[in-house]
């Protein structure tokens, strides 16, 4: 058995040719790419490539495969350079009806074993979704219908920062997942955190103690690939594999998570639109204490508390441990050259991360950043928590 880093939330900004995927996501993202950060600069060794069911990634997919840098494997995935499992994927924000009786919406996660299956999974997609060639467009189908679809070729369905107040199921369309998946329920076996929450959070539902938790970093850049990420547990790198980690079987299974602390997520506390700041205050919060407006957007932290089902978190006994981990671009001080200096000399984020001692982080960088990646790793850190799109702030403890 191996241990292994896995990212499952990349997204492409733009194809080969320069087509937009993902609109607000940076043009050096396409396929190819990706890959490339993963083996020369993150370290990471599965990777989750969300926006392969668009036509123009799925003719990039193709290209890249004829380059002969990468194959497809019997058991699911493509390898790149021997180091690196790309799992093809496709993020499709479907249409539900909430708890109120109104139209909400969320996003999932829905992840292929070879090339053929996501092309047609993508050819059906087409009768739900008016432009397919976009990344996470809405469906007019639910994901209780979408689940079947995902199944069909061969697929699973895994639920996108379930907790974010835009486009997530806890967030704006249920305080079940068991309302919207029903008798499907059972196919759902792991859902995605998102930045906003972590595994103390989450196991304050008890529908969520039989679900693996993913931690993933929704990279739109390629900076940000890794910022939260997944140990684990497997025979080998490839989707058989990783099917068997996240339903823990035959000894595979999800080692730790490794994410942002929630403080410094975009949507941890509720956020006043009025006064243009995050709300403290005893959670959850539903209106501003300073102005008492009620137009806001309601925090992670804020709707786990107004929807939780148990007082205190109680995990599971097999849940593995979170891992508050600050990428390098949240350290203060910490700017692309310094990072370029530190990569050049050690090779991986994840070595530096993990491995590395201070004095050796200090010999190429010195002593005042190096004390702050220590500190950062360590946990002693003064974190202002984010909210409302922004993200939260770190300052050195």
């Amino acid at each position: 058995m191996n241990e292994v880093f896995a990212d499952l939330h990349v997204h492409i900004g733009r194809s080969e040719n320069g087509k937009p995927i993902k609109i607000t996501a940076a043009k050096s993202l396409n396929f190819a790419n990706i890959a490339k950060e993963c083996v020369d600069r993150k370290g990471i060794q599965i990777v989750g490539i969300i926006d392969c069911a668009s036509p123009y990634v799925i003719e990039d997919i193709e290209r890249f495969l004829k380059t002969g840098e990468a194959y497809e494997i019997e058991d699911g995935g493509i390898i790149y350079k021997n180091k690196v499992c790309i799992i093809l994927g496709s993020e499709i924000e479907t249409s539900e009806i909430n708890d109120e009786g109104k139209t909400g919406s969320a996003h999932n996660l829905c992840y292929f074993p070879k090339l053929n299956d996501i092309k047609n999974f993508s050819k059906e997609m087409q009768n739900y979704i008016k432009n397919i060639t976009l990344s996470s467009q809405r469906a007019t189908i639910s994901a209780y219908e979408l689940v079947n679809i995902a199944e069909k070729y061969n697929g699973v369905l895994i639920p996108a920062h379930a907790f974010t107040p835009h486009k997530s199921f806890y967030g704006n369309c249920t305080d079940r997942l068991s309302k919207i998946f029903k008798d499907r329920f059972d196919k759902i076996f792991a859902i995605e955190l998102g930045l906003s929450s972590d595994t103390f959070l989450a196991d304050k539902i008890s529908e969520l103690e039989t679900r693996t938790f993913l931690t993933n970093s929704d990279a739109h850049s390629l900076p940000k690939i890794a910022r939260e990420y997944n140990k684990v547990l497997v025979e080998d790198i490839s989707f058989k594999e990783l099917m068997k980690a996240l339903k823990n079987e035959d000894g595979r299974k999800i080692v730790a998570n490794y994410g942002l602390d929630p403080k410094l997520g975009k949507y941890h506390r509720t956020f006043c639109e009025i006064c243009g700041k995050p709300i403290e205050g005893q959670a959850p919060v539903t209106k501003c204490n300073e102005c008492d407006s009620s137009k806001i957007t309601m925090g992670v932290f804020d709707r786990i508390e107004m929807i939780k089902d148990k007082p205190t978190t109680q995990s599971p006994s097999n849940r593995p441990p979170y891992i508050y981990q600050v990428p390098l671009t949240f350290i203060p001080g910490l700017g692309g050259k310094t990072i370029d200096k530190l990569l050049d000399n050690f090779e991986t984020e994840m070595n530096i991360l993990h491995k590395l001692s201070e004095d050796d982080i200090e010999g190429v960088v010195g002593k005042k950043i190096a004390h702050t990646i220590i500190n950062a790793r360590d946990g002693n850190v003064h974190i202002q928590a984010g909210g409302g799109g922004v993200y939260g702030k770190l300052t050195a403890g």
